[in-house]
């Protein structure tokens, strides 16, 4: 009965506070009041999360009859008073919320905090996608690149931050101190983007190879063991071989391709022989595309597709025969790249080149590679027997990619991308209907 009264005791203090804060008296108090609701908030459970930003939803909309009455008068008479006065009644209430709370002396760390809170309620409390709008559009203002400060992170960093690395590496983990050194060695740069308010939490980092030649295999790229290229004489290629976000209550505030483009020119002017950029990146998803039939998923529909291309596809279904055996069911018994017919391989090749090729537009389209597509990047190669990893045999048949960053043309390739185009090599044009 005591812990009931004290988790209820919690919630109200927060609601008070937030309650406060809002008020016009907040105005002038604000920072304390801020400290306030950041003190009462982190006292409450898992389970009053949901409470509080409903409460935040139902008191901090917008009023439904002044943004009309505004609207209205807009329309009648588009003046500059009309349009400031439609936009100040039109905006959430919530978004002044935030901005104050983000005057508490952790205010920018507790907004972070709450989005990430905020975040896994959204599947069964829709509703709430407005608070979450409202929070995102704010903390895309906050968080973006031009307030950001690039930093290599190397072996001397403070033990906080390469702690850091190792916890939020999402694509190929770290496995322990010694690989993280050498990670971090010469012919290996780490960057990372950092917040004034959040000096020592690395927001996202870009691991980077440098290398002579542009890689296929992903295993010498983080092999703790692997000899390292002493000469900068030999450094041709940089290579972007992953890229992770350590705060999930960032979730869709865009920094990963400004990371990338600061990356590749301060590499560029450190090292003027590099000319070569490129990516060797996961395809998610790409195996369950095709035990779904290859169509449809990504983005792709049989009307986009040409007969000849749509016959190729078809063909390359047949050939794998999933309808009979799953993926799962194929890797049980054994299925190998090394000891996959000829016909398999360009069956798998070609299905790869059209996902990413073509289906990378859609709504449901590769995440990775609408990522580096909608960064400017050109679809380079598609590699086989790449990654042969578990996770990359089940995800995408040990199949990687290499997206190439032309520093002179990755304004032009977004462009084309966000028309709906995808640029991508002859070589994988090639392999789509082989």
């Amino acid at each position: 009965m005591l812990e009931k009264l004290t988790k209820a005791r919690n919630l109200s203090k927060a609601n008070n506070a937030s309650k406060r804060l809002i008020s016009e008296r907040g105005e002038s108090n604000a920072i304390s009041m801020a400290d306030d609701v950041v003190t009462h908030y982190r006292k409450l459970t898992k389970d009053q999360h949901v409470h509080f930003f409903n409460a935040l939803f139902e008191k901090l909309n917008p009023n439904p009859q002044t943004v009309l009455e505004a609207a209205q008068r807009f329309s009648a008479q588009a003046n500059a008073r009309n349009y400031i006065r439609l936009q100040k009644v039109s905006e959430s209430p919530r978004q002044e919320f935030f901005r104050r709370l983000n005057r508490a002396s952790q205010g920018t760390a507790a907004v972070v905090e709450m989005r990430r809170d905020l975040l896994p309620l959204l599947e069964k409390q829709p509703e709430l996608a407005a608070v979450d709008f409202d929070m995102r559009h704010l903390l895309s203002s906050w968080f973006n690149p031009g307030f950001l400060k690039m930093h290599q992170v190397d072996w001397k960093s403070p033990a906080e931050i390469l702690e850091k690395l190792i916890r939020h590496e999402a694509v190929h983990a770290i496995d322990g101190w010694d690989d993280l050194r050498r990670r971090l060695q010469p012919d290996r740069r780490c960057f990372a983007f950092f917040h004034p308010q959040l000096p020592s939490e690395p927001l996202i980092f870009v691991e980077v190879a440098l290398l002579p030649e542009i890689p296929t295999v992903i295993t010498p790229l983080v092999d703790k063991k692997a000899e390292t290229v002493e000469q900068v004489s030999q450094y041709k290629v940089a290579v972007f071989y992953s890229i992770s976000n350590c705060e999930p209550g960032l979730r869709g505030v865009s920094m990963g391709n400004f990371l990338i483009k600061r990356v590749a020119t301060q590499l560029h002017t450190e090292f003027p022989g590099i000319k070569t950029f490129v990516t060797l990146s996961p395809i998610p998803g790409f195996m369950d595309w095709v035990a779904a039939g290859a169509n449809l998923g990504g983005g792709i529909s049989a009307e986009r597709l040409k007969p000849a291309l749509k016959s190729a596809l078809d063909h390359a279904l047949t050939v794998l025969k999933l309808d009979s055996h799953s993926w799962n069911e194929r890797l049980s018994a054994g299925w190998h790249p090394d000891l996959a017919s000829d016909k398999e391989k360009a069956a798998l090749l070609s299905l790869a080149s059209v996902y990413l090729g073509i289906g990378s537009t859609g709504r449901a389209g590769n995440p990775v590679a609408k990522f580096h597509l909608g960064n400017g990047a050109k679809l380079h190669l598609i590699n086989w027997a790449s990654d042969l990893s578990r996770k990359g045999l089940r995800q995408s048949a040990g199949l990687m990619v290499n997206y190439l960053y032309d520093l002179g043309s990755v304004e032009e390739n977004h462009e084309r991308f966000a028309n709906g185009e995808i640029v991508y090599s002859k070589a994988v044009g090639r392999l789509m209907a082989p």
